[in-house]
């Protein structure tokens, strides 16, 4: 299994980020979908060419095609989203928060996939990335569609610790060079 070979590559000293790799992935509540989804899209934004290699393969295993595409498709448009977002928010000219952004997200509105999760895997990256702006609006959509706060805490649990491991891992590999 990728996930006990990723694990293995943690080092000693975050022995508390191999433990939690292993119970927000191994003993998750969440559904397969939103899962597995979150953890490829997770993977993707956190940057780390290791974690990417080594969980994508089970992603891809537990997700449909459509779900793998959402799941790429949300770390994609959350990139971009995010420091847009990110920006206009940090900016004190409050003028830029009244323009029109003008760039193209159709996948949000379509993902291919059950909005949810869509959204779901939206708001974990989001949270990689640091948009607090985005943040709010995906935690929005979920909650008025449904979803307690456990299962995007779940989701938010799974993006801090795949980012943890990913920015330990290069660390150590550029530690090692």
């Amino acid at each position: 299994m990728a996930l006990d070979e990723l694990k293995a590559a943690v080092p000693d000293f975050a022995k508390d980020l191999k433990l939690n790799l292993g119970s927000v992935i191994g003993n998750s509540d969440l559904p397969q979908q939103q899962l597995w989804g979150t953890v490829l899209a997770c993977a993707i934004a956190s940057r780390s060419p290791k974690v990417l290699r080594e969980l994508e393969p089970e992603a891809k295993a537990n997700l449909s095609a459509e779900a793998y595409t959402a799941a790429k498709s949300a770390a994609a448009v959350m990139a971009m989203n995010n420091v847009f977002y990110r920006t206009r928010h940090l900016l004190s000219d409050p003028e830029y928060g009244t323009l029109r952004a003008g760039l193209r997200m159709n996948v949000i509105g379509n993902p291919g996939v059950e909005k949810v999760d869509f959204e779901l895997w939206s708001l974990a990256v989001s949270a990689i990335n640091g948009c607090g702006q985005c943040l709010d609006s995906h935690e929005q959509v979920l909650r008025k569609a449904g979803v307690d706060r456990e299962t995007i805490q779940e989701a938010v649990k799974i993006a801090s610790v795949l980012q943890a491991v990913g920015v330990t891992l290069e660390a150590e590999a550029v530690l090692a060079e």
